[in-house]
């Protein structure tokens, strides 16, 4: 798995204490705390779930503290159960002024992580992968979608610059064929998506040579039927259902034979996995 790239989420952590510290910065530190005060603390899992944060949290540290010593005990992407620590962190007190905002960061992104890990493990077995979308939280696309990796998903597209996802939306009159033929001559590597709503729009979508045909929220019957006929005729094309899927009609939709399952919630309504910083 690569690792998440600094220049992803150095400018974040950057403004996420400046929002913290204002003006005036720590007042608690700085006014309870003496200034030559060692901090030996642990990061601790409250709950089970999947960690994934883990250098942000350890820059945050560092940023507050520096010469600060930090150890992650756990990798992004690991399980953890509840009581396992995470990460020792050793320094001055600026560690204290960099707790909330280093776990604001590693609970989220765990939170996404332990939810997407959930999704995989319920359709494992099946051929469907689990992807995300671009429902993530503006500014954050870059760790929420390092995050769904660490769960064991699949990014989808990271943006509208690296593939084409035609939806309803984009059928103003336009000729689709003509737009798939400019696609194909001037960016021959992008991938072209087509969002379908019923199985005579699949069909005719297949004369646009898609990479993969999107078939959004149709019923189970429906999606039945829809995928055995497109896997018969175009073999090559991937299926991708999206649209309303939960983790109570996740596997019954896996199980319908799609290569992908695509799913909003796990950026867009993922709860923060509890993690809690104790002294030593």
């Amino acid at each position: 798995m690569k690792r998440l790239a600094p220049s992803a989420y150095r400018p974040l952590l950057r403004a996420a204490l400046r929002e913290d510290l204002g003006r005036d910065g720590d007042l608690t530190t700085r006014f309870f705390v003496p200034a030559d005060a060692r901090v030996r603390a642990r990061v601790v899992a409250r709950e089970a779930g999947v960690v994934c944060g883990l250098d942000v949290a350890a820059a945050a540290f560092r940023a507050c503290a520096p010469g600060a010593r930090v150890r992650a005990r756990v990798r992004d992407g690991a399980r953890v159960r509840p009581g396992q620590a995470v990460m020792d962190v050793s320094g001055g007190r600026g560690l204290l002024t960099a707790e909330r905002t280093a776990l604001n960061f590693l609970q989220r992104m765990s939170g996404v992580a332990s939810l997407t890990r959930r999704y995989a493990d319920r359709v494992r077995g099946t051929r469907a992968r689990i992807l995300d979308t671009r429902k993530t939280l503006p500014g954050w696309r870059a760790l929420d979608k390092y995050a769904v990796v660490c769960g064991g998903g699949v990014n989808h597209r990271m943006g509208l610059y690296d593939a084409a996802m035609v939806k309803d939306n984009h059928r103003l009159g336009g000729s689709l064929e003509e737009g798939a033929r400019a696609l194909r001559r001037l960016r021959p590597r992008a991938k072209l998506i087509v969002e379908c709503d019923d199985l005579v729009q699949a069909e005719r979508a297949l004369a646009l040579r898609p990479d993969v045909l999107l078939l959004d929220n149709m019923p189970p019957r429906l999606l039945r039927a829809a995928i055995r006929r497109l896997r018969a005729r175009a073999p090559r094309v991937l299926l991708e259902i999206s649209g309303g899927v939960s983790l109570d009609t996740v596997l019954a939709l896996a199980r319908l034979g799609p290569d992908r399952i695509s799913i909003g919630r796990l950026t867009h309504s993922a709860p923060a996995l509890d993690l809690g910083l104790d002294l030593i």
